[in-house]
C-alpha cells in the first residue's frame, strides 16, 4: 500500500522514551498497513533513536522516524502533522498505549467511510486512566453527552460534566482540517495539548462518536507533566497556554450556541487549574499571578462574560478565606473523581 492510501497517521512524540516506547508501538501494530506511525524523536539522548530506527527497519511500510532537535511536545506534534500522509491524525504519547481491539474497530469504521462524502472532521472515542497501583481504572465516556455511532453536528451536543472534556486522548482529527485551521503551538512548552484540542473546534462541522476505550492514559509517574508538584513548578507554562487559548477565539463570534457553551466550559477549566494551583502555592507572588490572569481574561470581554457565569468561573474568583478553602477542597475532590495525579 502506498503512502497516499494511508487512512490514519498515529504520531508518537518521543523524548527519552526508551523505557516505554516499545509498548506504545506494539499497541499500534495490528497488522493493518492503512495505518502510518510517525515516531518523532525530539532530540532524545537515551536509546530512543536506535529503538525507533529498529522498528522502522522492521516495519518499513508502517513506521517512519523523524529525528529532530528538541523543541518540546507541541513542536513534535506539529512536525508529525506536517509529515502525515494519513487522512486522519491521532497523537499517542510515548508513555501511553492504544487498545488494539479498539484500534481495529476505528480502522474498520474509517475504511467503511473512506469516501469524501463520508468524511468526518472529528472522531471521538473513550479513554481510560491507567494509574500506577490502582486496580480500578477510571473510564471516561461521552454516551450521555453526544449521539453514539451516528454522524452529528454541534447542535446535538449535550452538557459535559467537569471531568468529561474532549481531550487529546479522545480525539482524532481530519488531517487537512488541522492544517487549514492554522493551528500553532509554542515550542518548549508543556500543556499545549489543550491548544491542540481547543483551537480546531470552530472548524469542525461533522462529528462521529465511536464508543470504544481506545486510549490508555498513564498517570502516576513522579516526573510526569501532570504530576501536581511538577505542575506547580511549571505554573508559568500553564498560565501561558491559558492566555493563548483566551486569545485564540472570540467566543462572541462562535455562532453555534452549544459549541460556544462547551468552549467557554473548557476555558473555565483552564482558568480553574491555573487558579487552584496558584492558590495552592500560596505565596504573595502566586496570588498576584492569580489576580493578573483574571485581569487578562477581563480584557477579553466576551470570553470573560461566558467564563464568569460558568459555575467554575464564579468559584475561582472567591478571594475570602472560606472561598479559597472551597477552591482547594473542590480541586481535591476533582482529583479523586478523575484519578488525577
Amino acid at each position: 500500500m502506498h503512502n497516499k492510501d494511508k487512512l490514519l497517521t498515529i504520531a508518537i512524540p518521543c523524548y527519552n522514551s526508551q523505557d516505554y516506547l516499545r509498548r506504545a508501538l506494539k499497541s499500534t501494530l495490528i497488522g493493518d498497513d492503512r495505518i502510518e506511525v510517525i515516531i518523532v524523536d525530539d532530540g532524545s539522548s537515551d536509546k530512543t533513536p536506535e529503538m525507533a530506527d529498529a522498528y522502522a527497519a522492521k516495519y518499513p511500510d508502517i513506521i517512519r522516524v523523524i529525528h529532530k532537535e528538541n523543541g518540546g511536545h507541541g513542536d513534535a506534534v506539529m512536525t508529525g502533522l506536517s509529515e502525515a500522509k494519513g487522512k486522519y491524525y491521532k497523537v499517542l504519547d510515548s508513555d501511553d498505549w492504544l487498545n488494539r481491539r479498539a484500534l481495529a474497530a476505528v480502522m474498520n469504521f474509517l475504511s467503511e467511510n473512506e469516501s469524501m462524502d463520508n468524511s468526518f472532521d472529528m472522531i471521538i472515542s473513550d479513554y481510560v486512566y491507567e494509574k500506577s497501583g490502582k486496580v480500578h481504572k477510571k473510564r471516561i465516556n461521552y454516551r450521555k453527552v453526544m449521539p453514539v455511532r451516528t454522524p452529528f453536528t454541534w447542535d446535538k451536543l449535550g452538557r459535559f460534566m467537569p471531568w468529561q472534556n474532549i481531550l487529546m486522548h479522545s480525539v482524532i482529527y481530519r488531517t487537512e482540517l488541522l492544517r487549514k485551521s492554522g493551528i500553532k503551538m509554542p515550542k518548549h512548552t508543556f500543556y499545549v495539548d489543550n491548544i491542540y484540542v481547543y483551537h480546531p473546534l470552530p472548524y469542525v462541522k461533522k462529528i462521529y462518536y465511536l464508543d470504544v476505550d481506545l486510549y490508555h492514559y498513564v498517570i502516576g509517574r513522579s516526573d510526569q507533566s501532570v504530576n501536581e508538584k511538577v505542575m506547580m513548578g511549571r505554573i508559568d507554562q500553564q498560565i501561558l497556554v491559558t492566555k493563548l487559548m483566551i486569545d485564540d477565539h472570540n467566543l462572541r463570534n462562535i455562532d453555534n450556541g452549544k459549541l460556544r457553551r462547551y468552549m467557554s466550559q473548557y476555558l473555565a477549566m483552564m482558568m480553574t487549574i491555573s487558579t487552584a494551583f496558584l492558590i495552592k502555592i500560596g505565596t504573595p507572588e502566586s496570588l498576584a499571578k492569580r489576580d493578573e490572569i483574571w485581569a487578562y481574561l477581563k480584557k477579553h470581554s466576551s470570553q470573560y462574560k461566558y467564563v464568569h457565569r460558568h459555575f467554575l468561573g464564579k468559584a475561582m474568583q472567591m478571594k475570602t478565606r472560606p472561598g479559597m478553602w472551597i477552591i482547594k477542597v473542590g480541586y481535591t475532590i476533582s482529583q479523586r473523581l478523575v484519578g488525577f495525579n
